[in-house]
């Protein structure tokens, strides 16, 4: 679906991405990565909102090219938006189904269709000023499902949604991944876990891991300690303390090492260690 050839892009002196390849198939995949280190640059290269300077991103069987609309190809929810607060839920859609370039003749059932995926569609007359946090969310995916594009992408979709909000997140896109690319771009290495399929880790402009759940935890096998604490010093190899646990008025550290350890207790990884211990190094 995607494939990313020897892929460049540079800020100033500053080159973000450096000879990047990256092939992605159909799937439900996660893109982690610290902060800064060009998950953004990474995502508006491939919907074409970047000039690359060097290399090739193909989607479907075609290159990418900043200077040509792509928007049916792609479906695509940014962290922040903004909609016309005075406006109902299906006049959104509506300009926004004018703007993908949507037929006039199936414009009122592509609505109703994207509304009742994300569980909005009593909601069709409600102005966007009255919807709650999740509901807007949840009307932006809206937004990036007209069309039918068979690529998705979303920014943070779940930053500053409650328990209720991300699990019907969860839910809407396990009701819209098959056959599609979806990308979810987050620092929630929880939600990637229960959401995707496969993951991204991007390391650096030149270096993105990728793998199943299963593989990204294997980075992580047998490095993982539950030490009391007041043992650290003892640990012995390169070490991360990932946080503290208390267990019946008993506080544990839980430890990444990089050599194995005669002290505490091994436990199993789990996705978030795997991220950790590639970071981190360990």
């Amino acid at each position: 679906m995607i494939e990313m050839k020897s892929v460049s892009k540079t800020f100033g002196k500053k080159k973000v991405l450096d000879n990047l390849y990256l092939t992605i198939d159909k799937g439900v995949y996660g893109l982690l990565g610290p902060n800064g280190i060009g998950k953004t640059t990474l995502i508006r290269s491939i919907l074409g909102l970047y000039d690359i300077d060097d290399g090739e991103i193909i989607i479907d069987g075609k290159i990418m090219d900043s200077k040509k609309k792509n928007t049916g190809m792609i479906g695509y929810l940014p962290q922040q938006f903004g909609m016309f607060k005075e406006l109902t839920t299906a006049e959104v859609l509506e300009y926004f189904s004018i703007l993908k370039g949507i037929c006039a003749s199936d414009l009122k059932k592509e609505i109703v269709r994207c509304l009742s995926v994300v569980n909005l569609q009593h909601d069709r007359k409600t102005l966007v000023g009255a919807l709650s946090g999740g509901m807007l969310r949840r009307l932006g995916i809206a937004q990036a499902l007209l069309g039918d594009p068979k690529l998705l992408i979303f920014d943070e979709p779940t930053a500053g949604l409650d328990p209720e909000e991300r699990m019907r997140f969860k839910d809407i896109i396990a009701s819209i991944s098959k056959d599609r690319t979806v990308i979810i771009s987050t620092h929630i290495v929880q939600d990637v876990d229960v959401i995707c399929n496969h993951i991204l880790i991007m390391k650096s402009g030149t270096n993105i891991i990728q793998g199943t759940k299963e593989e990204i935890r294997s980075f992580a096998r047998e490095k993982v300690y539950r030490i009391l604490c007041g043992d650290q010093d003892k640990i012995s190899g390169k070490r991360y303390i990932e946080n503290i646990e208390e267990d019946g008025g008993t506080n544990y550290y839980k430890v990444l090492c990089s050599d194995r350890q005669k002290i505490g207790t091994v436990l199993s990884p789990t996705v978030e260690d795997g991220y950790m211990s590639i970071i981190k190094e360990v």
